[in-house]
C-alpha cells in the first residue's frame, strides 16, 4: 500500500470517530432532554389517576388538527393479553407493507417503548421533537382547564396526544391502540377504529370501572364503534351480553372465540408452539409463535382474525401470517433472563393473568422447582395472586419494586404465610437482594448441582418486571 493510500484511510478512520463521537453526544443529548420531558409528563396526575371523560384529551387533539383521522385503527382492550395481541397484529399488518403504529402500556425501560412506528420505538430525539411540536397546545387546554376548576391534563392524555400526533406525522397507515384503562372514557377511545378487539375481560381496576365482570365489559364495550366489526375472546356468559348488547346496538359485526374463530390445534415446539388458527375466512395451519403458553395462542388468533377484517374481510398468505408470527416478541411475558439457574420474568399482576403463568410454566419448562420473586402494588387483589401461583412455587420473595404504589413486603408475607405457609415464605426491602435469595433458594433445591431443573420467576407487577429486566442487564 502507497504513503497516500496509507494517509487517505487514517484520514477516513479519523473522520469515521469524528462521526462516531458526535452522533454519541448527540444521543447523550437527547437522552438528557428526553429525561426532562418524561420528569415534566409524570409530574402530571399519573395514568391511574383517570378522569371518566374523553372530553378533555378530545380538545387537545381539535386544538393539534384531529390527528387519530389521519389513520385507520384496531384498538383493544380487555383484562389481559392486550399488548401481546396488539404486538402480533401490528407485526402482521406490517408484514403486508403498510407502515404502522403501535401505541401500548406501560413501558418496561424507557417511556418511548409506548409510541412506535414501523415496530421501532420513537428515537429519544423524535420524541422531544414530537413533545416540541404538541406541548404549546397541551399549555391551551391546562389553561382552559384550570379556569374552568380543573387540573390539567393527566400524564396519558398527553401521552396519547403525542401518540396520535407521532403516528399523523410519520404518517402510519394502520395504528394498533391498547387503551390504558376501561373503554368507553379512556383517552384512546378517540379514535374511531374500524376493529375492535377484547381479551378475556375479568376483575381488575375495580375502584373505576365495577365489581363484577359485567360492569367491567360495560365499559370495556366501548370502543366498539358504529358499523365496526368486534373481535372477542371466549368470555364468561354475562360479560358475552354485554358485548353481544353493546354491538346490537351501534349495528357493529360481532365474531367471537369458541363460535366464529378459535384455536384449532396447538403443539409445544422449542422456543414457543406451533399452532393451527381458524378464522371467520380460513385455517391456517403449522403456525410458529415463539412465545410461550395457550394464551399466547389465544392471543394470536384475536390479532389474526382482527388483521382479517381490517385488510378488507380476506383471508391472508398463509406465508405472510407465517412470517410475522414467528418475529414477534413480546418483553416481559414469561421472558428468559438467564440460565443456570433459569431466570424468568412475567408481568402477571391480577389472578387471571397468574392463571396463565402457572399453566405455561407448566407446559414449556421442565422445572422441578420455582422460587417465586413477587413484587405487588397496593390496589391489587395480592392475595388471589399469591393463592394462584402457590402451587407452582416451591418458596416465594416477597419484594417491592420502585414504585410509590408498591406494596409493602411484610404486609404481603402475612398473606404468603397463610398461603404457603410460614417455611415457604421470605421477604426482602429490595429486588435485586430478594433475587439473590431467590437464586439461593433455586440452587439448594437443585438436586444434579448444575443449574438446571430449578428456576426463579419474577412476577406481580409490570414495574416488577421492568425493575428485574434493568437489574439483569435487558433494560
Amino acid at each position: 500500500m502507497s504513503d497516500r493510500a496509507r494517509t487517505n484511510d487514517a484520514k477516513k478512520a479519523k473522520a469515521a470517530e469524528r462521526k462516531a463521537a458526535r452522533a454519541a453526544a448527540e444521543d447523550a443529548a437527547a437522552r438528557e432532554d428526553l429525561e426532562r420531558v418524561y420528569t415534566h409528563i409524570v409530574s402530571r396526575a399519573p395514568e391511574h389517576d383517570v378522569s371518566p371523560t374523553i372530553d378533555r384529551v378530545a380538545r387537545l387533539l381539535e386544538l393539534l388538527g384531529d390527528p387519530q383521522r389521519s389513520f385507520r385503527a384496531i384498538h383493544l382492550t380487555g383484562t389481559n393479553g392486550k399488548s401481546s395481541t396488539a404486538r402480533m397484529a401490528e407485526r402482521l399488518v406490517r408484514e403486508h407493507g403498510l407502515r404502522t403504529g403501535l401505541f401500548t402500556s406501560p413501558h418496561l425501560s424507557s417511556v418511548t417503548e409506548r409510541i412506535q412506528v414501523d415496530g421501532e420505538p420513537l428515537s429519544a430525539a423524535r420524541f422531544v421533537e414530537v413533545w416540541e411540536d404538541v406541548f404549546p397546545y397541551v399549555q391551551v387546554v391546562d389553561a382552559e382547564l384550570e379556569e374552568s376548576g380543573q387540573s390539567r391534563l393527566n400524564f396519558f392524555e398527553v401521552l396519547t396526544g403525542l401518540a396520535f400526533a407521532a403516528f399523523a406525522d410519520a404518517p402510519v397507515d394502520v395504528a394498533v391502540l391498547e387503551v390504558g384503562m376501561g373503554g368507553t372514557w379512556d383517552t384512546t377511545n378517540t379514535v374511531d377504529a374500524e376493529v375492535a378487539v377484547i381479551t378475556p375481560i375479568s376483575i381488575d381496576h375495580e375502584k373505576w370501572l365495577g365489581s363484577t365482570p359485567a360492569e367491567i365489559a360495560e365499559v370495556k364495550s366501548g370502543i366498539i364503534k358504529q358499523g365496526a366489526t368486534a373481535v372477542a375472546a371466549e368470555q364468561r356468559p354475562e360479560v358475552d351480553e354485554v358485548l353481544a348488547e353493546r354491538a346490537a346496538d351501534v349495528q357493529a359485526r360481532l365474531l367471537r372465540e369458541g363460535v366464529d374463530l378459535d384455536v384449532a390445534a396447538r403443539h409445544i415446539a422449542v422456543g414457543g408452539q406451533l399452532v393451527a388458527l381458524r378464522t371467520p375466512l380460513a385455517t391456517y395451519t403449522d403456525v410458529f409463535v415463539p412465545l410461550h403458553g395457550a394464551h399466547q395462542a389465544h392471543n394470536a388468533l384475536l390479532a389474526l382474525t382482527a388483521v382479517e377484517q381490517m385488510l378488507g374481510g380476506r383471508a391472508l398468505d398463509g406465508g405472510v401470517v407465517e412470517t410475522a408470527f414467528a418475529d414477534v416478541s413480546v418483553p416481559g411475558r414469561l421472558e428468559l433472563l438467564r440460565s443456570s439457574p433459569t431466570v424468568l420474568v412475567d408481568a402477571a399482576h391480577n389472578p387471571h393473568g397468574a392463571e396463565a403463568l402457572v399453566a405455561a410454566l407448566d407446559e414449556s419448562f421442565s422445572l422441578r422447582a420455582v422460587v417465586g420473586v413477587v413484587g405487588v402494588m397496593a390496589d391489587k387483589d395480592a392475595e388471589s395472586l399469591l393463592a394462584t401461583l402457590e402451587p407452582a412455587l416451591s418458596h416465594v420473595v416477597l419484594t417491592r419494586n420502585s414504585s410509590e404504589r408498591s406494596a409493602d413486603p411484610h404486609d404481603l408475607a402475612e398473606l404468603a404465610r397463610e398461603i404457603f405457609g410460614e417455611d415457604r415464605v421470605h421477604t426482602s426491602e429490595r429486588l435485586d437482594a430478594a433475587l439473590q435469595v431467590a437464586t439461593d433458594l433455586a440452587e439448594a433445591d437443585d438436586v444434579v448441582g448444575v443449574g438446571t431443573g430449578t428456576g426463579v420467576i419474577v412476577t406481580g407487577s409490570v414495574i416488577t418486571v421492568a425493575d428485574a429486566r434493568t437489574l439483569l442487564g435487558k433494560g
